[in-house]
């Protein structure tokens, strides 16, 4: 009984810790370089290394050369490599592990080559076949050519991250087929090429050409393209905005115009006493009669007493006038006549 117990609990004790002893091994990282290209003779340039876990050692893996391990908190770690010599190009891989290196360490990544740039060769040239617009379906051509014979050409594709297409000569040049071209192949292509004894040294690339494949507009047709919509905002942008300001100075026009006083043109008194409110000193003159002015009051404060023409004001109003012999009644309108004023 005692021992079937012990049995039972040494199993049940390893099926708990069975993460310790069966812990799955490690995915295998990525590698990059940046620049992507290569890089200069005295150049810099940094390898990437990615994993699929937080907080490990990375390692840097070169035939013939050692790097001490980089600790990371996130899931990857940056190797810089500076004053960069003929040595330094090769193929890199990486791999990492826990800090403590007590577990096994993940498979090495897959190799990335890292090609040294010498100025002093010569660059090659490039060139396309057809040349100009090329139709979907069609066979392409890209031809490197150099000045050096028995070396191994490459073909670079700009925002391309694979590794370059390579090709033995074929003399001094070499012949980049693309059958039945997409819109996927459009780009700009250069070339460069390596000298056989050192198989990691390059030449400086080539002037670039561009693919462009029919319906699908090439960068400098796209940059065109954008140039004139931004433009064409631009120019609705600044319509839109004349029109707001021409609208805002039209109410604001009108919003003035409608506090301004109207006087009434219906009544005769209604524009004298208009005109009063505009000039404190006034007088008003009947066409045809001279105003009669009274004696002044001294309780009237300095008002004026003109008698008026009640002929003239009916004429005025649109209304017959009256016989003459009949008898009107007088008209008096007041003038302001300021204290102290001559008489």
């Amino acid at each position: 009984m005692a021992s079937a117990l012990t049995v039972l609990f040494l199993g049940c004790w390893l099926a708990g810790h069975r993460w310790v002893w069966g812990e799955p091994s490690l995915p295998k990282p990525s590698i990059s370089l940046s620049p992507s290209w290569g890089v200069s003779l005295g150049g810099a340039v940094s390898v990437w290394c990615r994993g699929q876990r937080q907080g490990m050692r990375f390692v840097l893996n070169k035939e013939g050369r050692h790097f001490p391990p980089v600790a990371s908190n996130g899931l990857e770690a940056v190797f810089h490599i500076s004053n960069v010599s003929r040595e330094d190009g090769g193929s890199y891989s990486c791999s990492y592990q826990n800090r403590s290196g007590s577990a096994p360490a993940s498979s090495p990544s897959d190799p990335v080559e890292l090609a040294v740039r010498d100025p002093s060769l010569p660059r090659p040239s490039i060139s396309l076949s057809p040349t100009g617009v090329t139709a979907p379906g069609a066979d392409v051509t890209i031809r490197c050519q150099g000045q050096r014979r028995d070396v191994r050409f490459f073909l670079h594709k700009a925002g391309d991250r694979d590794p370059p297409r390579h090709m033995d000569p074929a003399g001094d040049g070499a012949e980049f087929h693309i059958p039945t071209v997409g819109r996927q192949h459009g780009g700009s292509y250069s070339c460069s090429y390596r000298p056989p004894s050192e198989p990691f040294i390059s030449s400086d690339p080539s002037d670039p050409v561009q693919l462009v494949v029919a319906g699908e507009p090439g960068p400098p047709a796209l940059l065109c393209l954008i140039s004139h919509i931004i433009a064409g905002a631009s120019a609705a942008a600044a319509g839109l905005l004349l029109l707001l300001v021409a609208f805002l100075c039209f109410r604001k026009t009108r919003a003035r115009k409608g506090a301004a006083p109207r006087p009434s043109s219906a009544s005769p008194m209604g524009a004298l006493k208009a005109s009063a409110q505009q000039d404190p000193v006034y007088s008003s003159i009947d066409e045809g009669k001279e105003p009669q002015t009274l004696e002044p009051d001294p309780s009237a404060q300095g008002l004026t007493y003109a008698e008026l023409d009640i002929q003239v004001l009916q004429a005025k109003r649109g209304k017959p006038a009256p016989a003459p012999e009949s008898a009107q009644p007088s008209v008096y309108a007041a003038i302001n006549k300021p204290r102290g004023a001559p008489q």
